[in-house]
């Protein structure tokens, strides 16, 4: 209660000193009032790249024929806030940090979700024991195989829809890294494609 007291004593002495400033010298009071302005501005838009919202480039071709890269590599508007109250769901396309620690973000569907039991046959995917189905979603599939793993609490599984040209979860491990992106790896859901514009669309 103390701060938010103090707050309310040095904002109103600082539209008190502008008022002021105003009268005395409109020149002045300009330059102070843009200078607040674009500061303010700034502020928020650093707020929102940081915890709300941001832009992808999708890097690659591995989310074809959902994303793709030619003429132009599409880009997404990246919702950063909805994994900080709820969890992904299964088919969520997902923008995380890359496995490799190489400070790169990659974009991928969500496939297994924390406890379940995940393998492939032909290219097809089963989750516990029963044939994945994503309504709406088309996959350019291969005919891969994939042993039989436990998805870890709080971790996630994530295939690219270009199953033959995808670097995901199948292949991690055979490098060294975990086939699992952990819950405080994820950058957010990706929503929309806003670039080029002629592909605006929303993502399923």
């Amino acid at each position: 209660m103390k701060l938010i007291n103090l707050i309310k004593q040095k904002h109103n002495s600082w539209l008190n000193y502008k008022a002021n400033l105003k009268q005395k010298n409109r020149t002045y009071f300009t330059i102070v009032d843009t200078l607040e302005t674009l500061l303010v501005a700034l502020l928020l838009a650093l707020v929102i790249r940081h915890y709300i919202v941001m832009s992808s480039v999708v890097p690659t071709g591995s989310m074809i024929p959902t994303l793709k890269i030619e003429p132009f590599h599409e880009r997404l508007f990246v919702n950063k806030f909805i994994y900080r109250f709820s969890d992904p769901k299964r088919g969520d396309i997902v923008v995380f940090k890359s496995p490799f620690g190489d400070k790169k973000d990659y974009v991928k569907r969500c496939i297994g979700l924390p406890g379940d039991k995940l393998k492939i046959k032909k290219g097809i995917v089963y989750i516990n024991n029963q044939v994945l189905m994503l309504p709406g979603v088309k996959v350019n599939r291969d005919y891969s195989y994939f042993d039989e793993v436990t998805v870890p609490k709080d971790c996630y599984f994530m295939m690219g829809d270009n199953r033959a040209n995808s670097a995901d979860s199948r292949f991690w491990k055979a490098y060294g890294f975990s086939s699992f992106v952990p819950k405080k790896d994820l950058q957010g859901k990706a929503i929309f494609t806003f670039w080029p514009p002629n592909r605006m669309r929303v993502l399923r």
